[in-house]
């Protein structure tokens, strides 16, 4: 009986490897690998509506998907500095199609700083409340030299998903600020944003309300980045955007990967860079070649990035697009 249980325990040596060998390569692949084949209907698109960008939540085995929008009266993505929007669907399905729920932040009173636009939301569960970062402009304030209104950071809050929500009376960044992106930890807010000529600046608070104190005001120096979100793996800090004129990815507008080990500073190259191109894949084996792809936000579950969405133009329509990873980017290992 020894020699078959010395064979024996040969094979399961060799399954056990075999098993951790092909573990450790489904770990090692990038989010850009991960990405699956989408249905033709998904996502979240509005008829006459430019929709743009997304963040998502899941609440109650619902997933509520927080987007801009703002009326198809000119070529995109005109007019969205002044008539954007922010509203709320849902969806069964992380990839939808999702269905309009209601209009989360629209004009309000012209004292506010958000009184006339709102765009780039960002959802975050802050320990009880929802809190929906975004930025937005009101009626007469501009930047400086420019007829573009003065685009400023500030937030909604409510208990319940479906509201109502409480906006904040002042912007918690008063400068030119976009494309906010939020990483909550367990004694800080960072906030991350990019001015008009996209110098990107970080900013720390100890809650989401603030005072924010910019702790980094210039995260990229090399190149021109944007449309950011942040998370954490393992003791690292991540960051994913937009390769704004391909300076890091050799493709303008491509979605790339940097870490820190602080948050704040030293930010380097991923070494998968690549996070998507412009092309996504159909189940029905087409490809869209977009004209425009943007505003990369993940959505993550018990620390495990499920999906990747991002705003994309085929230049007809504007929509929301999620896309599956699988396997699932679990941010532990």
């Amino acid at each position: 009986m020894i020699q078959p249980m010395r064979i024996f325990s040969k094979l399961m040596i060799c399954s056990l490897c075999f098993f951790l060998l092909n573990c450790q390569r489904i770990s090692d692949l990038s989010i850009r690998q991960r990405l699956q084949p989408v249905p033709p209907d998904s996502g979240f698109k509005m008829e006459d509506y430019w929709v743009w960008g997304g963040s998502m939540i899941k609440v109650e085995g619902q997933y509520h998907l927080f987007a801009s929008r703002w009326k198809k009266d000119n070529n995109f993505p005109d007019n969205y500095r002044n008539n954007s929007e922010i509203v709320r669907a849902v969806s069964d399905d992380p990839l939808g199609p999702f269905k309009f729920s209601e209009v989360v932040i629209g004009e309000r009173d012209s004292i506010y700083w958000d009184s006339n636009m709102a765009h780039n939301p960002t959802i975050h569960m802050i320990a009880d409340e929802f809190v929906l970062f975004y930025n937005g402009s009101d009626f007469t304030t501009r930047l400086e030299n420019s007829n573009n209104l003065l685009r400023r950071v500030g937030y909604a809050s409510a208990k319940s998903i479906s509201g109502p929500w409480k906006r904040s009376e002042e912007a918690i960044i008063n400068t030119e600020a976009n494309n906010p992106a939020v990483l909550v930890e367990d004694d800080r807010i960072l906030l991350m944003y990019r001015d008009a000529p996209l110098k990107v600046f970080l900013a720390e608070a100890k809650t989401y309300k603030g005072p924010y104190k910019i702790v980094n005001d210039n995260v990229w120096p090399e190149h021109k980045i944007e449309d950011f979100y942040m998370f954490r793996m393992k003791d690292d800090f991540h960051l994913i955007c937009e390769d704004n004129v391909g300076g890091i990815s050799g493709h303008e507008r491509w979605g790339v990967h940097l870490v820190s080990k602080n948050g704040i500073d030293q930010w380097t190259k991923y070494d998968s860079t690549i996070v998507y191109d412009h092309d996504i894949l159909f189940t029905d084996s087409t490809i869209l070649h977009c004209n425009r792809r943007e505003r990369p936000q993940l959505l993550i579950e018990n620390k495990v990035i499920t999906h990747l969405l991002t705003g994309v133009y085929d230049g007809v329509n504007s929509w929301c697009q999620p896309v599956a990873l699988d396997p699932p980017y679990h941010l532990n290992r």
